[in-house]
Order: C-alpha cells, then structure tokens, then sequence
C-alpha cells in the first residue's frame, strides 16, 4: 500500500472526529491552531527558507512571490484562521423544512461533505486555508500541495495539527501526502469511495487534468483571464486605478487582469495616460487600433488574449462599444472576475447583465475577487463552474445537505 494510501485510510478512520464535532469544539480547534502558527512561526520560515532556495532560477520571480513567506505573512495565514471563528457554523443548517400533503415532515439539513482532497501548487497558504476551512465546516482534508512548497506545507500542518491536539480534536483528520509525484495526483484523482470532494488549486495545466482524469467529484477552480473593460463613459482617473491595481497589485494570483478592453471613443486619451503610469513595470500587447496610440507597446500575438500571463503582460484591444467588450468576453474569459469602468448605470446594467462570470465588478478592480474580501473568511479557492459553487469557495460550499424525512407510520 502506498503512503497516500495510508493517509487516506488514516483519515477515513478518524473522520468522524471532525464530521461530528461541534461548533464549540470546532472553534476552540480554530483557536489553538491559529495560536500555534504563530508559536511556529519560526520553524515555519526557515522551512520556507529552503523551498526558497531550491526555488532560485526555477521559477520565475513573481511565483517566488506566491512561495515566500514572511512573518507578516504567517500572520496573515493565522488571522484568516481566526476570522473563520466569528462566521456562523455551516454545518446542521434548516435549508429547508415543509410538510408534505401525505404529513411527512420534511427537512434539507447542511452537512460535511466527510473527507475533501485538495491539488494546489506553490503557495503555503492555501495549506493553512484549506485546513481551517474544512475543520469549520466539519470535514476532514487530504493535501497534495506541489513539490515547490513541501517544506512551508509540511512545517504548517505541523503546526495546525499540534493545535488539534491542544484541542483535544484527532490530529489525523489533516494529512498532507509525502509524495509530490505525479502518481500521488492519480491516486487522489481516482480515490472514489474515500474522496467526496476533490478541488484542484493552480495552473491551466494542473486544473484541466485534473477534471479529465478524476473518477471522485469535482470542483474546477480558475485559472483567471480576468478582463477590465473601460467605457466610453468611464472617470478617467478612476480607470487608471482600477487598471493599475489589477494588473501590478499581484500579478501572480488568479484575480490579476489579464486584458484590457478600452472604447474606441476614450483610447486616444486613456491610453497615453495608462503607458505613462505603467511605465517600466507593465508590458502592453496590443492589437493594431491600439499599438497607434501607444510608444511603447508591443504587437499582440495570436495567443495573447487567451493567456493568463501571471507576470506583468497586459494584452490590450480597442472595442466600438460594450456589445463587442462583452462578446470578447464571452469568447475569452475563463469565467472568473471581469470588470467595467463606466458612469453609465445603463451601460454598467448591460455589462453585468450580458458577462457571465463567477464575478462581474462594476467600477473596482477585480482584485477583490477573494473569500476573505467577500466576507467569507479564507477561501479554498474561486471556482468557476456552476454546479453547486461558484466564485469564492468559503465554509457554505463545503457542504452539502441531506433530507430528514419524519413521519408518523406513513407506507406507499
């Protein structure tokens, strides 16, 4: 049997240490493990340290960006953690409760979904994130973090289960698989019967195989083409900022903009505007109308509008109006945040209206597109399908219902 193996039948045994736990059990479990990140904090960077130095002309700067850890930024994983503390409990929720004409009571209960699988890539975090999030919502979770991070990952979920244990909660309902191989990735692909929810967290590469390969549910995270489409009725000023922040706030995270559509009537005078603050920093593909107005961009290329860069590339096209930003949307966007930046409530109407995305920003940058900006605490991801989630995944939709049906000796 392989170690993954192991774990997944580790975490089948215990399960129900965490699927039945209550509320106060689970946010005292929320409570030590935050506490002991930060006791860790420590052990938790020089671990980073290593996977930093391996990580050194590997990948490209900005994912090292997504790999660092800093102690602002294990504080930040534990303030996430924290924040989950005060959300109501999402587990054992009325959904629903009616009485059929036959006298059955009927009643739609929220809970666990039992065990979930996470696939991510190079970011620490998510390790944190998807832990405090599937003990909120009483599941128990199986990591597959990528190679790039195993010592960040395996020096957190050190600490997180330490907390479980200061809880009183089994330590085994959080595994993080030793293997970083490709096998390890199929084994929790095809885990039908202990997996009830599988989430892949990464690149186009790593998501598309994932659906295509996996036997067990689930849910496809996005890869972010996120567009910034500015109308002809758009605040100049608040455009450039909208724009700035979306493309060079973080350039390596889904949320980033990735093109920019701009109206045919405003690309002469925004354009200039938006080189001259990017200047230096940002890259601009452009197509034909708009490379006329700029000094420094650079012809698009034919893939240039179907690629999430993650670095800082800007894809850049000229439209006549919002029918076509929106059609050009329909044909590229990935389906995760698109923005306008417009004046016009009947523009802006027409634009969230005809853009089918998980995230549609009238005047705000896409940036925003996070469970921890929504609201919901951290995230496991953003998914951008339609089937159960969509959009920041917080605690709500990591579960799922059942009917309890009450009767009084009723037979059909």
């Amino acid at each position: 049997m392989s170690t993954t193996q192991a774990l997944l039948d580790s975490l089948l045994a215990h399960k129900s240490a965490i699927n039945l736990a209550s509320t106060e059990q689970k946010n005292a479990a929320l409570v030590a493990m935050a506490d002991q990140l930060e006791a860790d904090c420590e052990q938790i960077l020089q671990a980073n340290s290593r996977d930093m130095e391996q990580a050194q002309g590997a990948i490209a700067p900005v994912m090292q960006d997504r790999l660092l850890l800093t102690a602002e930024r294990v504080k930040a994983m534990a303030d996430g953690i924290r924040a989950l503390i005060a959300l109501p409990d999402p587990v054992g929720l009325t959904l629903d409760d009616y009485q059929a004409e036959n006298g059955l009571r009927i009643q739609k209960t929220s809970i666990p979904f039992g065990v979930i699988g996470m696939i991510y890539e190079s970011r620490p975090n998510v390790t944190s994130d998807a832990a405090a999030l599937a003990i909120k919502s009483g599941n128990a979770v199986i990591l597959r973090g990528g190679k790039e991070a195993f010592h960040s990952s395996q020096a957190i979920v050190t600490a997180l289960k330490t907390g479980l244990v200061k809880a009183g909660i089994a330590p085994e309902v959080i595994e993080l698989v030793q293997d970083t191989s490709r096998a390890s990735a199929q084994e929790l692909m095809t885990a039908k019967g202990k997996i009830d929810l599988l989430v892949p967290r990464g690149g186009a590469g790593l998501i598309q195989a994932v659906v295509e390969q996996a036997t067990v549910p689930v849910i496809e995270t996005g890869t972010g083409i996120c567009h910034v489409y500015v109308d002809q009725a758009a605040d100049l000023e608040k455009a450039l900022a909208i724009v700035a922040n979306a493309k060079t706030s973080r350039p390596s995270v889904c949320n980033s903009a990735e093109v920019l559509l701009v109206h045919q009537d405003i690309a002469a005078q925004f354009l200039p505007l938006l080189e001259e603050k990017l200047a230096g920093q940002v890259e601009l593909r452009a197509d034909e109308k708009a490379l006329a107005y700029l000094k420094q961009g650079q012809p698009a290329g034919p893939d240039d509008f179907d690629t999430e860069f993650l670095d800082y590339i800007l894809a850049v096209k000229v439209v006549e109006h919002v029918a076509e930003a929106a059609a050009h949307i329909a044909v590229h966007s990935t389906g995760h945040s698109e923005a306008i930046v417009t004046e016009s409530a009947e523009t802006a109407a027409y634009f969230t209206q005809m853009v089918d995305s998980a995230a549609v920003y009238v005047n705000a940058s896409t940036r925003f597109t996070d469970g921890g900006e929504f609201g919901l605490g951290c995230e496991l991801g953003i998914s951008t399908q339609k089937m159960h989630a969509r959009g920041p995944m917080g605690l709500r939709e990591m579960t799922t219902y059942k009917y309890i049906i009450t009767g009084t000796g009723q037979v059909r």
